[in-house]
């Protein structure tokens, strides 16, 4: 009888709580990365996250990976909530206002250090994850276009850097303590948005594109 060669065999799969600190490390970063930017010492996530150094170094031999990993679930979880606004019938404007309360609780202001910081932006998980994002946001804000409820001088740059704005608490507050403001402060940006516009924006629609020129 044959035996599996190391080659032939299966990795182990994680160990259900492994994958449970990977996440809370992951969402701990997150959060902190919103509050206090992406140079927050390690330590201090594996505090909140309440695990020990060792298993932060484990899941994640240093920042870059850390970094990368919190920006790609942001994304995907933000790919994620305007593929259920596509989903949806009905109003496309509400469609559009439900994503951008979604992406608000994704904590969409931990993408801050995408543009931010010094490790590759290019990595192809990042790159894989970006043109997800775009095209479905960009899908839905065009529905709403279409409907002619959505002003014309808008892009998905607009929409995605006015909701981190808006779901980013002020320095040294941590999130849950702003959050009960954000969802009153992203509704007054969304009535902003509703065509006819009211005034004219300064300068050209802003697009993802534009947010990652140097």
């Amino acid at each position: 009888m044959q035996t599996a060669t190391p080659e032939q065999r299966k990795a182990p799969r994680p160990r259900a709580d492994a994958l449970r600190n990977r996440e809370r490390i992951v969402t701990a970063a997150r959060e902190m990365f919103v509050e206090h930017g992406p140079e927050v010492p390690l330590d201090e996530i594996a505090r909140r996250a309440g695990v020990g150094n060792a298993t932060v170094y484990r899941n994640f031999p240093d920042r870059d990976a850390l970094v990368r990993e919190v920006v790609c679930s942001v994304m995907d979880r933000t790919a994620a909530a305007a593929e259920l606004a596509l989903a949806e019938t009905g109003d496309a404007f509400e469609a559009l206002e439900r994503f951008v309360h979604a992406a608000a609780d994704e904590r969409i202001s931990a993408l801050c250090p995408m543009v931010s910081s010094t490790f590759d932006k290019h990595h192809p998980d990042l790159e894989a994850a970006r043109e997800r994002v775009e095209s479905q946001v960009a899908e839905v804000m065009d529905r709403a276009s279409a409907a002619g409820q959505l002003r014309s001088d808008v892009g998905v740059g607009d929409v995605m850097i006015a909701v981190a704005q808006l779901s980013r608490p002020p320095a040294g507050t941590d999130c849950f303590r702003a959050d009960p403001f954000v969802h009153r402060h992203l509704q007054l940006f969304l009535d902003g948005l509703r065509a006819p516009a009211r005034s004219v924006l300064p300068g050209t629609a802003v697009t993802l594109e534009d947010l990652r020129q140097p």
